[in-house]
């Protein structure tokens, strides 16, 4: 059985509601791993491995001292919570790991990412807008 967009959407309330802390649904062609805390809940394709979460667990600083906040999915990136509203978070924005930084859009979803780091917004690598991949670097971070 094949579940619609609908579906998901469906199960993913209904889990919002409920005191589930962990959800996985399996069916042919399609796989489903919902875990509160998370920055997103996507669907997979069956027999697939889900890529491991980024929120929790702060980035190795590099060099520079900076630290990129990665996309923890693949997706279209946005700045701000809607067109014409003022983005998120600008350079030189102080942030909290909770601080939500931008969107990630994903199958008409939209999902919320954290910044995941306490510190300085130093740099917005993406365009607003445009398609990330997986642990592609969305902000750099001066850590406090």
């Amino acid at each position: 059985m094949a579940l619609s967009d609908d579906d998901v959407r469906e199960i993913l309330r209904l889990i919002d509601e409920s005191p589930l802390e962990e959800l996985h649904i399996e069916t042919e062609g399609f796989s489903l791993h919902v875990s509160r805390g998370a920055t997103a809940a996507l669907p997979l394709p069956a027999g697939s491995t889900p890529e491991p979460s980024v929120q929790g667990a702060a980035p190795a600083p590099p060099d520079n001292g900076l630290v990129a906040i990665e996309a923890p999915m693949i997706g279209t990136f946005y700045r701000a919570p809607a067109p014409g509203a003022p983005p998120f978070v600008e350079v030189g924005a102080t942030v909290e790991p909770h601080t939500v930084v931008c969107i990630i859009e994903v199958m008409k979803m939209m999902n919320s990412v954290p910044a995941g780091i306490a510190g300085t917004i130093v740099e917005v690598c993406p365009e607003n807008a445009h398609p990330v991949e997986y642990g592609q670097p969305l902000f750099r971070v001066r850590p406090r």
